[in-house]
């Protein structure tokens, strides 16, 4: 009798399934358990199934991907709706959004800075009035008028020509900066309401710079095509520049909006010089003007 104690000892701790950590494994399956109760009595079989069914589907719910988004009222996994992207968090920045968002709020202090005519007690409100004149000389309603006045008294086919290619490139640049400013829809650094004469050229919103648009094509264009000195020139390029910085005093546009319409103005300009009309156009053009105004003479 005590070899046989001992042997049994030595047996269960050889047998490794008999340490208490592995337990479970010699215990039946929830199934095999439930299929033995159906066994043993034949109405309970099915509920258990079912309500492990249940179970499982509970589970398989709580598994999914939150990522995923809710489900869809019928039920079906594949046609759920994702979760909108608006919810979600950016907590890690690209490299190039943080430079852009840096640079617009340089842009957006600078500009403040500079909007020195903005209010009557500001510190260059001696300088408003001189300042409004400038800005004025960029306005689209005085080139405009100025290119139909002087397309009128011309007498030349030459003169004719040129003016009528101005008047062109003037309607150009007028449309492209309004459609352009409605589509993008910016507000300026001090978001001052549009003037009178600002809601007659369109001129509603800040980007790009309609009157710094206007001075670089005008004067690149004066300089193209007219005789000028050298001091005349300089004075020329010196006034579009001071068109557009203008508009930064008085604070309706951001700097970055006159670079903009500088480069828009010259842009349009290479438009032009490349669907440049010709004298023959120039005259069907206006003899098609002249008969529309012809009655009311």
């Amino acid at each position: 009798m005590p070899g046989s104690q001992t042997r049994s000892r030595t047996r269960d701790r050889t047998n490794v399934l008999n340490r208490p950590e592995f337990m479970s494994l010699n215990q039946p399956s929830r199934r095999e358990h439930s299929a033995g109760e159906g066994r043993a009595g034949a109405g309970p079989r099915r509920p258990v199934l079912r309500q492990q069914s249940q179970q499982d589907d509970t589970g398989a719910r709580g598994s999914r991907d939150p990522s995923e988004g809710p489900p869809a009222a019928d039920g079906n996994p594949k046609e759920a709706t994702r979760w909108p992207e608006q919810d979600c968090m950016q907590l890690n920045p690209t490299f190039r959004g943080i430079a852009i968002n840096s640079l617009l709020a340089i842009d957006i202090s600078l500009s403040k800075r500079l909007g020195m005519c903005v209010g009557a007690h500001g510190p260059g409100a001696p300088l408003r009035s001189m300042v409004t004149l400038l800005a004025l000389t960029g306005h689209a309603l005085p080139w405009i008028f100025g290119t139909l006045i002087c397309l009128w008294r011309s007498n030349t086919l030459a003169g004719q020509e040129v003016l009528v290619n101005l008047l062109l490139a003037l309607i150009l640049d007028l449309m492209t900066v309004a459609g352009m400013q409605k589509l993008v829809k910016r507000r300026g650094p001090w978001d001052l309401p549009p003037g009178f004469l600002d809601c007659i050229a369109m001129d509603m919103y800040s980007f790009p710079a309609a009157h710094a648009s206007r001075a670089a094509m005008v004067s690149k264009f004066l300089l193209n095509h007219l005789v000028l000195a050298v001091p005349l020139r300089i004075l020329l390029y010196l006034w579009a520049f001071l068109a557009g910085v203008s508009r930064v005093l008085l604070g309706k546009h951001h700097i970055s909006d006159v670079g903009c319409g500088f480069a828009l103005g010259f842009l349009h300009f290479s438009l032009v010089e490349s669907v440049w009309l010709d004298s023959t156009m120039c005259q069907t053009l206006l003899s098609i003007g002249s008969l529309q105004w012809t009655p009311l003479v």
